[in-house]
């Protein structure tokens, strides 16, 4: 039991063999439970793989740019999982192909109506907006041929125009745009035309629909062409949808982002003719989970676990508990443990609730941490240790005697932080010394495990029995003679297996002497825990004292409300900071150096794929 929850395990080497055809489906699955991480030590790599996979979606890419805004949503599901990777990129690019074929007329005439409509709203903008006269359209635009007649939209930075003086222009401002109406020669209209798309103002034409003879007024004309458009428009879009069902352009889209996923994140394979072989670590020993997951998909497979190549280095798995999981945290901000070092997860579930617990023991500001981790941990994994260490707040916050910065609602189970100052210190210090001691104790477990459990024994214990002299005389002076009897057992065990014995006594000393005084100071860092639940009591009491000489009762309870919102986020801050440099410079210093490799599962197709250009409305 000690093992499983202490010691980090090594990844499993797992050698698979399949059916060439389910490579893709086959990795999807593995991918999916985050317990494989692939590494490919194999001779017949598929070099040539990866650089076709490429090539594809490259002719993906190319025909993207041209109709992604047309194509529908990539549906969740391959079309033919159990193909080969060129395989499906091939099929999937003959469908989209076919696509593009029945589709291209479709879209230049949306494109062209999407044009036509762009012009229509410019001038029923005009018809509408305008409060001076406007000529008749059909004769403007075809006053010729001696005479030109335009009409421009203007930016709405165009100033002062300086317009030809054979050339009469009408400019007229709308309420979001600017026109210009202008009749003159036909060569000096010209000219006009390269002037103002200098200055980007954009011509309008009148389309031939509203060109047509007849006794209609153009606005009339113009309303029943939009109307002509929109339905056109409609029926336009329909048959596309059409062509998409028909083609299975949905499946086709899904099938290319497997394929960009297999080329971004699968390494090479090894493969012949008929089967692809798979290798790499797994955090899965049993290969329960890998089979379950397997045989849902239908794919017949052997795997093989087997000792991991010589020069290959195992990635750690930690084995916890889940509700000691979030405190792997702790661990991974120095590295990930080795393969012979502790995994201290296990004992920070209980050390670093008690000690943040400690500093800042109130059961109402207690209660309000557990809520905002219960609300975070779905978006923040982090966020499940705020409910460990509020919950632990609400235990010392009873113990204390404080809800929400007040004490007297129900009486201390121990003591008043206030009323005891050096009770409250001296327990912090036994704690630390604890802490320490259990550092202590972890690092002779390491030993055991690298073998070296006999050396230990030989040397550091002599330390170890210092350290506890050291304690004991806060108690009992006569202890005070182990500590150089604990020296004398470190240096006689560094001694006896020396070659250059005077020169190493010296040194050995020394070292006792420096390690002991680390110890000391490390215990005695631990007396801020104390000093910080002072320092939260001694705020939560001013607090109180602020609020009580507020005459105005709704003034006395806004300010009361924001002190405890202050005091939850600053006291917070500060003691999660504290306990986690205690951890991290007292407790990890000991034993623990994070030269493991964490293991790096393989990343999952998302479920949802989304498009950065969907298919734009009408």
């Amino acid at each position: 039991m000690t093992r499983v929850l202490l010691r980090p395990v090594d990844a499993v080497w797992f050698e698979m063999l399949i059916a060439r055809n389910d490579l893709a489906s086959a990795l999807g699955c593995l991918a999916s439970g985050g317990d494989v991480e692939l590494e490919s030590q194999s001779h017949g790599s598929v070099a040539a793989l990866v650089p076709r996979l490429l090539a594809a979606l490259d002719e993906h890419g190319r025909l993207a740019q041209r109709y992604a805004s047309y194509w529908p949503s990539p549906s969740l599901s391959s079309a033919e999982p159990h193909a080969e990777p060129e395989a499906i990129s091939a099929a999937a690019l003959e469908r989209l192909h076919a696509w593009a074929t029945a589709a291209d007329p479709l879209i230049t005439e949306l494109q062209e109506l999407q044009h036509e409509r762009a012009e229509l709203a410019y001038l029923e903008r005009l018809l509408s907006q305008s409060r001076a006269p406007l000529p008749a359209f059909n004769l403007l635009f075809n006053v010729g041929p001696v005479l030109a007649g335009r009409v421009y939209l203007l930016e709405p930075a165009t100033g002062v125009l300086t317009l030809p003086v054979s050339v009469l222009a009408q400019r007229i401002d709308c309420v979001e745009h600017s026109y210009l109406l202008a009749v003159g020669p036909s060569g000096e209209m010209q000219a006009l035309d390269e002037g103002l798309n200098a200055l980007k103002a954009r011509r309008l034409r009148l389309p031939l629909a509203l060109d047509a003879p007849g006794e209609d007024d153009i606005s009339v004309r113009l309303e029943a062409r939009l109307a002509e458009i929109a339905r056109t428009t409609h029926r336009l879009h329909a048959q596309l949808s059409a062509c998409d069902v028909e083609h299975g352009i949905s499946t086709a889209l899904a099938d290319m982002a497997l394929i960009g996923w297999f080329a971004d994140h699968v390494p090479e394979f090894a493969r012949t003719d008929h089967f692809a072989r798979i290798t790499g670590w797994t955090s899965d020993p049993s290969g329960r989970r890998l089979d379950a997951c397997l045989r849902s998909a239908r794919i017949h497979y052997l795997i093989h676990f087997s000792d991991p190549p010589a020069q290959l280095t195992p990635p750690i798995v930690l084995r916890n508990p889940r509700w000691a999981r979030p405190f792997e945290w702790f661990a991974r901000l120095l590295g990930t443990p080795g393969a012979n070092e502790a995994d201290p997860s296990l004992l920070l579930a209980l050390l670093a609730p008690l000690m943040f617990g400690f500093m800042f023991g109130d059961v109402g500001q207690g209660a309000v941490l557990v809520v905002a981790g219960f609300a975070l941990r779905k978006r923040y994994a982090a966020a499940e240790l705020l409910i460990a260490g509020g919950i632990a707040a609400m235990v010392f916050g009873t113990l204390f005697g404080s809800v929400f910065a007040r004490e007297g609602i129900f009486p201390a189970l121990w003591l008043h932080p206030l009323e005891k100052p050096l009770s409250l210190l001296a327990v912090s210090l036994a704690g630390g010394s604890v802490v320490i001691l259990i550092g202590l104790a972890l690092d002779a477990l390491e030993s055991y495990w690298r073998g070296e459990g006999v050396r230990w024994w030989a040397t550091r214990a002599g330390l170890v029995l210092s350290y506890l002299a050291s304690i004991a005389c806060a108690v009992d002076r006569r202890a005070a003679w182990l500590i150089p009897a604990g020296f004398g057992w470190y240096c006689a065990g560094e001694v006896a297996s020396a070659e250059h014995r005077a020169q190493r006594l010296g040194a050995s000393v020394a070292e006792a002497i420096q390690t002991l005084l680390q110890l000391l100071i490390n215990t005695l860092s631990f007396v801020r825990v104390g000093a910080f639940a002072l320092a939260h009591a001694g705020l939560a009491a001013a607090i109180d004292a602020l609020c009580a000489g507020i005459g105005t009762r709704w003034l006395a309870i806004l300010g009361f409300a924001l002190g405890n919102v202050l005091l939850i986020v600053i006291e917070g801050l500060v003691v999660g900071i504290q306990t986690t440099r205690l951890v991290l410079f007292e407790f990890f210093i000991r034993f623990l150096r994070g030269d493991g490799r964490a293991l790096k599962p393989l990343q999952a197709l998302p479920i949802t794929i989304t498009m950065e250009l969907s298919r734009k409305s009408p």
